[in-house]
């Protein structure tokens, strides 16, 4: 069961997004002048236009109209210069804004617990890093600054009404209440209808991610109908969400609508009447028409993009909320005192209620090799990603030279232990690259020498480009196997002082698994080592074994110790051996003998 990231507060996010143009004083007063000229120009247009209609009805000679016209003429020239320097300084200023935030969000991301990424999801995070920063993105370089254009370019427009003729500005107060009203319903419904919006579409990746990803486990066991139904509900959900932010558009948006039609009416009527009465001139009433009319655009505008700032402050607050996602402060943790790793009565379950390790003690020597053997399912697993600090117990403590993992930052954390499991990810990049990640700064012999322990070198160098050829996605692809070596390299050179591999050469053959472990453990001499496997040549060579059933350590010794103590190891021994070692009789067997054996 995945649990969502956390959200940001409505406050928290116009907090941080006030605090991001501040952070880019210089762009954003040039973006705000830019604007506020460009209205300013626009505003002479309808002024003049009065002016001019006014001439012609005095019939002023044509070179008064002449010049009139050609000052029209070139303030629309001035108001079409502007904004266009003024769209680019926008654009640039969204730019420079969407990049911090981006990059703050991935650095967040990255500090994250691995457990609280795995907790969350695929889909929350997925989505949140695509389309909540699209929509973002779409909100921060368009929404804000047409939001802000229309804000000036409106107040500026009434201003400029009042000054023709305040009588003529007064059908603008009728709209107000109704534009109000419908507003403040929309607003206080909208947020919370976007981020369920955005969740159930979380659901929907979340979903089908699994469902592709574990399609040949789902077309094995028949559950094609059970993924269609799962998929089928969480559409419904995003279908119902999506239809919930509709009808807030389809009632808010024609409310709008009549809001500034009804005063674009009335001025028209009302100007008429008054000047039929000689109460307003033909050029003050051409003038406070077109201004009206020009008054429509930026409010449509405005309001138009208040919608998708709804948008993007839905977007904002899930972005912002992966920063609220527990985390430890680790600015004063104590420095491990050596290396040594001790278990302590630990429990854990990744969901409330449902414990998968069950009181579990184990001290860990430094330096020696213990193997973890068990039936699957039994926590062999979960047990070595607490070993390696991707979970906390839920009672109980894991600790290295006396300190808490919980209590070690993630790159303090890796120098002490690390975990090469299965799962494994080629990054698109050089081989390099990839096998540097965990030294960066590592140079080439170092990188080459990893790369010699996994008996990987060989088909390195005969890539086309060497350790330079580009791989992963859209480069060359590389076999499981190869990937594979590929995370150990990164072990290797990452030098931590216990290794924690949880299957980690499940995709090579028996051989090679057996040879890459025996160069594996001529590198990793003198470093605790635990190793996680189903291959029982890995517990034959191991100092100690670990048998873990059923969330606990129900035995624990050298490999000849337990087959000699005829347990669920020597059963699990005799199994892989053929029947060498001596069968207890049925009586005195255990059901956990009988299940540890059948599962190998």
């Amino acid at each position: 069961m995945s649990h969502a990231l956390p959200v940001a507060t409505r406050e928290q996010a116009w907090r941080y997004a006030r605090a991001l143009f501040r952070d880019h004083p210089g762009m954003f007063r040039a973006t705000i002048g830019l604007h506020l000229f460009a209205a300013l120009a626009g505003l002479a247009g309808p002024r003049l236009l009065g002016a001019l209609v006014q001439a012609v009805q005095r019939g002023v000679p044509g070179a008064e109209l002449n010049r009139l016209a050609g000052t029209l003429a070139g303030f629309v020239l001035v108001q079409a210069v502007l904004i266009r320097f003024a769209y680019l300084a926008s654009a640039r200023l969204g730019e420079q804004v969407l990049a911090q935030l981006r990059e703050e969000f991935i650095a967040r991301v990255l500090t994250l617990p691995l457990g609280t990424v795995e907790s969350a999801g695929t889909g929350d995070l997925l989505t949140r890093t695509t389309r909540d920063v699209d929509a973002l993105s779409k909100c921060v370089r368009l929404a804000v600054p047409e939001t802000m254009i229309a804000l000036l370019t409106g107040g500026l427009v009434v201003v400029a009404l009042i000054a023709v003729s305040p009588v003529l500005a007064v059908p603008l107060l009728v709209g107000v209440p109704i534009t109000v009203a419908g507003t403040r319903w929309y607003v206080r419904r909208a947020p919370s209808g976007y981020l369920r919006q955005n969740a159930a579409y979380s659901e929907v990746t979340d979903g089908l991610t699994e469902t592709v990803e574990g399609a040949r486990t789902v077309e094995a066991l028949g559950r094609q109908q059970q993924r269609i139904a799962r998929t089928d509900r969480d559409l419904s959900r995003s279908w119902r969400a999506e239809r919930y932010t509709l009808f807030l558009r389809t009632v808010w948006w024609p409310v709008i609508e009549v809001s500034y039609v009804i005063p674009m009416v009335l001025t028209l009527l009302t100007g008429g009447w008054l000047y039929l009465r000689g109460v307003v001139t033909l050029g003050q009433l051409t003038a406070a028409v077109v201004y009206v009319q020009q008054l429509i655009h930026p409010l449509d505008r405005l309001l138009s993009w208040l919608d998708e700032l709804q948008v993007g402050a839905a977007s904002l607050a899930r972005l912002l909320g992966v920063a609220a996602a527990p985390e430890a402060d680790h600015r004063d943790a104590p420095v491990p005192d050596g290396p040594r790793i001790e278990v302590r009565g630990v429990r854990f379950g990744y969901v409330e209620g449902r414990e998968v390790l069950h009181g579990v003690d184990l001290a860990l020597r430094p330096g020696e090799r213990l193997a973890v053997v068990g039936p699957s399912g039994a926590g062999k697993s979960t047990l070595g990603r607490l070993l390696a600090g991707i979970h906390q117990p839920t009672e109980g403590s894991v600790t290295v030279g006396g300190v808490p993992l919980g209590a070690l930052g993630p790159d303090r954390l890796r120098t002490e232990v690390a975990l090469v499991s299965q799962e494994h990810h080629v990054f698109i990049g050089t081989l390099r690259d990839n096998v540097a990640m965990a030294r960066p700064q590592a140079p080439e012999p170092d990188v080459r020498t990893a790369l010699a322990a996994v008996h990987a070198l060989e088909w390195a160098d005969g890539l086309p480009d060497g350790l330079d050829t580009v791989v992963g996605d859209g480069g060359l692809p590389l076999t499981a196997a190869q990937a594979q070596q590929v995370a150990l390299a990164r072990l290797i050179l990452a030098d931590p002082h216990t290794l924690v591999l949880d299957e980690a050469t499940a995709l090579l053959d028996p051989r090679a698994a057996r040879d890459l472990e025996r160069s594996l453990a001529a590198v990793v001499h003198g470093r605790t080592v635990v190793a996680i496997a189903h291959r029982l040549f890995s517990a034959h060579d191991a100092d100690r074994v670990a048998v873990v059933e059923n969330g606990r350590i129900t035995e624990l010794g050298s490999h000849d110790e337990l087959v000699a103590a005829n347990g669920p190891y020597a059963a699990l021994w005799r199994s892989w051996q053929g029947g060498d070692v001596p069968e207890k009789p049925p009586d005195q067997r255990r059901p956990e003998d009988d299940r540890l054996l059948e599962s190998h």
